[in-house]
């Protein structure tokens, strides 16, 4: 069965500045900020939530429909996905925009200037889950506002069970809004950092927040996660990575093994080592979709992160 990705597609721009940002920008002269940094290292990547869980799971052998709005400059993307047999039919067009584009600059110290356009983003209420083909999972990730709160109802009105993945939209919503979510949603997912927002703007704890879902899923970067269900809490260790060469995208296909080990009906135990070790795959990889895995490597790391199969 299908599962539609609700979220956001975007082109990252990275940069690398050579030196540091401190040894340039002046504290005493912050209120008139004039500075240039030479970036000899540039790439551009294929990114933004709905895009990023989509790879994944597509590597997973899922078979995920991104529900997305993209701008005038999507032509390169698109060509992306059909090489990696990723459908783009639920991916609207919206000609007078741009896709959305983040500008990131890293400093020698790892510290990052980002300039983010959302673009078309600003338009993915336009899309409605419903006219989409019936799925057997949903997850609303990312994405502009307006749409994120109109397709949690989408699901919950056609009984589309869904994960409510918040992430760096949490500072959109306050805490009526996301106890509202969290009557709509199924599972809710967060980071550590981001459970702290939800916690504090619901007024909820952990055990109070997964009686309202079948559970609530908060990773802890390379401690691993915690699945929080039935009035229990399961830890999940974390996968065997190797040199830690880019994080971001990490979470995206964290929750691209959830999906698949819930369309498959694997308890929370594999399911949680299945997207650590996606995460895992992830972080030894630049980018956002440039690792690649098969069955039996997917198999093989398994056993030698958690000594079981999958």
């Amino acid at each position: 069965m299908s599962a539609l990705i609700c979220g956001s597609f975007a082109y990252d721009t990275i940069m690398v500045f050579h030196d540091r940002f401190k040894n340039h920008i002046l504290p005493d002269k912050v209120h008139m900020l004039s500075v240039a940094f030479l970036v000899p290292q540039l790439r551009r990547e294929f990114g933004g939530c709905a895009g990023n869980i989509a790879y994944n799971l597509k590597l997973l052998g899922g078979d995920p429909l991104p529900v997305a709005t993209v701008g005038k400059d999507f032509g390169p993307y698109s060509e992306w996905m059909d090489e990696c047999g990723i459908g783009h039919e639920f991916v609207t067009r919206i000609e007078t925009e741009y896709t959305a584009q983040a500008f990131i600059t890293t400093d020698l110290d790892d510290n990052q200037i980002t300039a983010f356009h959302p673009g078309a983003m600003n338009f993915a209420h336009l899309n409605d889950v419903r006219e989409a083909p019936e799925a057997a999972i949903g997850i609303v990730a990312p994405d502009g506002r307006e749409a994120m709160i109109e397709h949690a109802s989408q699901f919950a009105e056609r009984g589309t069970p869904f994960i409510f993945d918040p992430g760096q939209g949490l500072p959109m919503f306050d805490g009526d809004d996301l106890r509202r979510f969290l009557d709509l949603a199924t599972w809710l997912t967060v980071n550590d950092y981001e459970w702290e927002l939800v916690r504090e703007r619901t007024g909820l704890d952990a055990a109070a927040a997964a009686s309202k879902v079948e559970a609530l899923i908060v990773t802890h970067g390379p401690r691993g996660s915690v699945v929080h269900t039935g009035g229990a809490s399961i830890e999940i260790p974390p996968a065997r990575a190797g040199d830690t060469v880019d994080p971001t995208g990490c979470g995206d296909a964290f929750r691209a093994g959830l999906i698949h080990g819930l369309v498959n009906g694997m308890d929370w135990e594999a399911t949680g080592r299945l997207a650590s070790l996606m995460g895992a795959i992830k972080v030894e990889q630049p980018g956002t979709q440039n690792h690649r895995c098969t069955r039996a490597d997917l198999e093989s790391r398994f056993r030698e992160s958690f000594g079981r199969d999958p």
